[in-house]
């Protein structure tokens, strides 16, 4: 009997979908990681009565995490770089969920001995939880194809909204009904909880147990950086950090005006995470309680906005439209979109203020395409330390925003200028998309010979 040709082929694999339960963990991790930095501003109101802490001293205290976040940014993708996403990234989960549980237990110290030792643990947690968002990034251009970073990249990074929604209400309950120091010890422990989860689950793509031969081929046919990580077959090759290494993404253009436009998106969440409630206070006269839901409802806008625009992207770009199409369409909507808070300084009416605000975050998320962009483009060697390049320079925005608003608040004693402010840091962002950033296309820098090495 003549066989018939192609009768012994097997037929195509269907292709699983592990890249799927890779960005849910990314998107409860970065959650996590948000609502530790919410955290301490809820519980502040409680802590700083018990340890007598002025004013003075609980903004040393906010600053903190920021001051260190920033610093560790650029170490965070070396690291990410030389030893692997999944390992790096557990350390740190591991590491933050300890600070946590150390800062409740460092409410029995004495008064000053406690302020010292809840100001170095925030010092640590900004360190140590500086890879998040490097190693996002860094995932995603390994685990998806071009055509699905847009919308992996902005259900990450809508836990910064989502975040806001779910733990603030948990955490004030908590420490209402037990204390600051349960609030802590339960959000560390639930965070170390999920680091054993984070363990069993996110593999690099080749050596996850559950993915199969179908969705490795979709993914690297569709542009994934497979091999990237440690114990790739043919790993890529890459750069250790040196300055030589940042001064070559710093001469580049597009990344350049990338940046640019991060820190300037950046500023506009800073504004909604720090100033946006004592503007209802003061400037719309709303009781705490007011504030408290009033605040909640641009998170949600923004949370919405942060996964449409993502999906937006994707689809600009599997209708065939070019990736700077793709990617640049959504981002400047979305910044135009965030320009209507302008109207609230013309505005009276309650509603009308709440319903322009609203719509600004939500332009903020629909335009948050930042991290996308960067998986996007960043040179294959390179993609930690210019996700750490790029999350530096953008969280700059958490040291600049509130203390140039404060500034404007109270030589002014309006929030009039502050909401000028804001708006022209969205017109800078499409100020750099357009005419700086150019098209966008993966960066193709040649490396020393004398640095670097295999992942």
């Amino acid at each position: 009997m003549i066989e018939s040709p192609g009768a012994s082929l097997a037929p195509p694999q269907k292709p699983t979908r592990i890249r799927y339960r890779i960005v849910l963990m990314l998107f409860l991790a970065s959650c996590l990681s948000y609502g530790d930095r919410v955290m301490l501003s809820i519980a502040g109101i409680s802590f700083s009565k018990d340890l007598h802490m002025d004013a003075l001293r609980l903004g040393y205290l906010f600053s903190g995490f920021s001051w260190a976040y920033v610093v560790g940014q650029l170490p965070a993708g070396g690291l990410l770089d030389r030893f692997g996403s999944m390992r790096v990234y557990q350390a740190s989960i591991v590491c933050w969920s300890m600070c946590a549980i150390l800062t409740g237990f460092a409410g029995f110290l004495p008064l000053t001995a406690a302020f010292v030792v809840i100001f170095g643990l925030r010092l640590i947690s900004g360190l140590v939880q500086s890879p998040v968002f490097p190693g996002n990034g860094r995932i995603v251009a390994s685990w998806f194809p071009t055509a699905e970073r847009g919308r992996a990249s902005a259900i990450f990074n809508a836990s910064q909204y989502f975040s806001l929604v779910m733990f603030a209400p948990i955490l004030g309950w908590i420490t209402h009904v037990w204390g600051w120091k349960e609030c802590f010890w339960s959000l560390g422990g639930l965070t170390l909880a999920f680091s054993l989860a984070w363990h069993k689950s996110v593999h690099s793509v080749r050596t996850h147990p559950r993915i199969n031969q179908g969705e490795i081929d979709l993914i690297e046919q569709g542009g994934g950086l497979t091999n990237i990580d440690p114990g790739a077959a043919t790993p890529q090759k890459t750069q250790t950090l040196t300055w030589a290494a940042v001064r070559m993404l710093l001469s580049n253009r597009m990344l350049v005006g990338i940046y640019i436009g991060q820190y300037c998106i950046t500023t506009l969440t800073w504004f909604f995470l720090t100033w946006f409630p004592i503007y209802l206070s003061q400037a719309r006269h709303m009781s705490v309680m007011q504030v408290g839901v009033m605040a909640a409802i641009p998170a949600l806008c923004g949370f919405a906005g942060g996964i449409l625009g993502g999906v937006v992207s994707d689809k600009l770009l599997q209708a065939g439209h070019s990736l700077t199409f793709a990617r640049k369409t959504p981002i400047v909507a979305g910044m135009l979109i965030s320009m209507t808070m302008i109207g609230c300084n013309y505005a009276n009416a309650q509603w009308v203020v709440m319903a322009l605000m609203s719509l600004a975050f939500f332009g903020k998320g629909f335009g948050a395409l930042g991290w996308t962009v960067i998986a996007d483009a960043s040179p294959k060697a390179l993609i930690g330390i210019n996700g750490g390049l790029f999350n530096l320079i953008g969280n700059l925005a958490g040291i600049t925003t509130p203390i140039v608003i404060g500034y404007i608040v109270q030589r002014t004693g309006s929030f009039h200028y502050a909401l000028i402010f804001v708006v022209a840091m969205a017109l800078l962002a499409i100020v750099a998309y357009l005419p700086i950033v150019g098209e966008i296309k993966r960066v193709d820098l040649k490396l020393p010979q004398t640095a670097g090495g295999t992942a």
